[in-house]
């Protein structure tokens, strides 16, 4: 474990910055008042997140790789980083929907179901089925999966060294 120890290291911070991400979205108001911002907004994430996988994966080129990292061992950390949030993600998902903020579901799909001001309404029976803590977790899994292999591609491809 010793090998992963900066992925794991970083692995927790990218669930504290989950989690923080979460509390600032429900006390600016995008988890009720402004739910119609959320989409927007929550898709912001990806910069601090593309940020945490270059800090993490500088650091592993730095002192795990003695500053000599090619693009292959970069790659193999981001997904190894990626699968161990992964792993934690589920637990994130828990905090965020049942203590920070607990009625964002019943919101949400009642914005979805009923506002005027949507393109495309869907019904409610849909909406339940996607806006939920079961989809949402399995979501932020895939998710986790497939946009922290691409940031770990391209942050490796920024900081490898040259031959």
């Amino acid at each position: 474990m010793k090998n992963f120890s900066t992925e794991i290291r970083w692995t927790l911070r990218f669930i504290l910055l989950v989690l923080a991400w979460a509390i600032g979205e429900k006390f600016t108001g995008l988890h009720d008042q402004y739910i119609d911002r959320y989409a927007l907004y929550t898709n912001l994430f990806a910069l601090p997140a593309f940020l945490f996988y270059y800090l993490a994966l500088s650091e592993k080129k730095k002192y795990f790789f003695n500053n000599q990292i090619t693009w292959r061992q970069g790659f193999v950390s981001g997904i190894i980083l990626s699968f161990f949030i992964a792993i934690l993600m589920p637990v994130a998902q828990l905090v965020i929907y049942k203590s920070i903020t607990p009625h964002f579901f019943e919101t949400i799909i009642e914005y979805k179901t009923k506002s005027q001001n949507l393109k495309f309404h869907i019904s409610e029976k849909d909406a339940e089925s996607y806006f939920n803590l079961k989809s949402y977790i399995i979501q932020s899994i895939f998710n986790t999966l497939s946009m922290g292999s691409t940031a770990g591609a391209l942050v490796s491809l920024m900081i490898k060294n040259k031959k």
